[in-house]
């Protein structure tokens, strides 16, 4: 009987190279990111607001692009950004869920939902910090962010800069590129244009129009015929 080697079961250390090189994984290194327990409890209070329209997933992703912004964006405050971020979205949940696209859209039916949205959140932001005892000031600067963080068109600060940059840079995420095709029927090469679009000439800080020229990057060699023929040739 002809005995096979194989790999399955061995564990994750094993792969086609079959042996086991986890103990090279280093602890930690530049870049990853995971929220402390301050941003924890924000999130905690900010997720049942976050229903509506993929709104906490597109949180999770706008609050890794923020704080992988903040310390590079000089006078953004991470102790503003990061809650701020986690909290911009919440006034959806007072809009009526089947508008708010058509808030969103290109040529909007709803457009001043954009601003009932802002308001709404900047009550909510209020409320989660203040029960979560932060410092005053840092709570008016967080609610001034959020109501505004997409009407405004100006920023008003380095941490609001920073803000609406990982608002918008999210679009340009496998996620958001996904989600903007689900919404409004489009295909993916469509998408990445209205995306693009809506995304590279309004962002505010270098660091984050480098961010975005990445993202679109990967996006476009994703679509390209030549990646796509190397699909073909694995399929078959």
């Amino acid at each position: 009987m002809e005995i096979t080697t194989t790999t399955a079961g061995r564990g994750p250390g094993f792969g086609l190279l079959d042996r086991d090189v986890s103990e090279f994984v280093p602890a930690q290194v530049p870049g990853l990111i995971a929220m402390a327990p301050a941003e924890q409890a924000v999130w905690d209070r900010a997720a049942a607001h976050l229903h509506v329209r993929d709104n906490d997933v597109h949180t999770v992703y706008s609050f890794g692009i923020a704080a992988a912004l903040v310390g590079l964006v000089d006078g953004a405050r991470a102790e503003v950004v990061l809650p701020a971020i986690l909290l911009h979205d919440t006034g959806w949940s007072r809009v009526p869920e089947d508008q708010v696209l058509e808030a969103i859209a290109p040529q909007p039916r709803h457009p001043e939902l954009i601003r009932v949205h802002e308001i709404e959140g900047a009550r909510i932001a209020r409320a989660v910090l203040e029960d979560l005892g932060r410092d005053p000031a840092v709570v008016d600067e967080v609610v001034d962010i959020v109501d505004g963080h997409d009407s405004r068109i100006e920023a008003i600060s380095p941490s609001d800069a920073v803000v609406k940059d990982a608002d918008k840079l999210w679009r340009l995420t496998p996620h958001g590129l996904a989600t903007v095709q689900r919404w409004f029927g489009l295909g993916p090469d469509q998408a990445l244009r209205l995306v693009g679009a809506r995304t590279h000439e309004h962002l505010h800080t270098e660091p984050a129009r480098a961010m975005a020229r990445a993202l679109a990057a990967i996006a476009s060699i994703d679509l390209s015929p030549q990646r796509r023929a190397l699909e073909v040739q694995v399929a078959q």
